[in-house]
């Protein structure tokens, strides 16, 4: 009689079936609250020095939304609806700072004296637009034309500038060059100087409106050439009520079909 030897058979032990679809959710969710991270702390560099208030709440809830995702290798359902909270949070705060950003633009008065050199002028006292240097003056008409309504405004002044030292878009869509002269007092603006920028204003810089400003007077030659060529002239009394909001801008006083001198 012979002895047969059973072997024992081992159960083998059940694995843990791999769920690609919520793996593939997991990681999208996470992509997602990365990308809205980012343009946060974008948009939150933006206004930091502005809105210190808003930065430090976009700084606790993205510190919130970062231990949500490391916790949820444990606990991954309950992170994957953190992180649609988290990232919806987000969205609302980004734009609520995009708003607080847009906000003292669409506040600022047609009146209020420019910025210059990042510092806000009082609203009771004009600029005193001769005490600014060359730059800073370059700055102001720059703050000037945007103020009342230009877009695009650039101030391209420097070497090689001939003789554009302020480009911008009028809010009727016409390309504006504006010359700057900061002068004191007894130091007019001559006709040569009108007739190297009216070289240029229209058949290089290919302005609508040109104009040239000034803190002091043109000469009565200036004037007649300006006439001729369609060049606006703003001495320092018109460029004072310009500021203040009692004058015209320059380009309400454009000539739409400049004479070729």
């Amino acid at each position: 009689m012979s002895t047969s030897t059973t072997r024992r058979i081992r159960g083998s032990r059940r694995r843990r079936s791999f769920d690609l679809r919520a793996t593939a959710v997991y990681f999208a969710l996470l992509a997602l609250l990365l990308v809205v991270l980012g343009f946060v702390v974008r948009a939150a560099g933006a206004v930091a020095e502005r809105r210190p208030v808003w930065t430090a709440v976009l700084c606790l809830v993205a510190a919130s939304a970062a231990v949500l995702a490391l916790r949820g290798r444990r606990r991954r359902h309950l992170a994957e609806r953190a992180a649609q909270q988290a990232a919806a949070a987000l969205q609302e705060a980004t734009r609520t700072a995009l708003d607080a950003l847009e906000a003292p633009a669409e506040e600022c008065p047609r009146s209020r004296v420019p910025t210059v050199d990042g510092m806000p002028a009082d609203d009771r006292a004009p600029v005193d637009y001769e005490a600014l240097d060359p730059d800073g003056f370059e700055q102001a008409v720059a703050a000037l034309c945007e103020r009342d309504g230009c877009s695009s405004v650039e101030v391209v002044g420097g070497a090689g500038d001939l003789g554009a030292d302020v480009v911008a878009v009028d809010p009727q869509g016409r390309r504006v060059i504006v010359q700057c002269k900061r002068y004191g007092d007894g130091n007019r603006v001559g006709s040569q100087e009108l007739q190297r920028f009216g070289g240029t204003c229209f058949t290089v810089h290919e302005a609508d409106v040109a104009a040239v400003v000034t803190t002091s007077e043109f000469t009565a030659p200036a004037v007649e050439y300006a006439a001729q060529c369609g060049i606006v002239c703003v001495d320092g009394q018109a460029l004072r009520a310009w500021s203040e909001g009692t004058g015209p801008t320059p380009w309400s006083l454009g000539h739409q079909t400049p004479t070729a001198p």
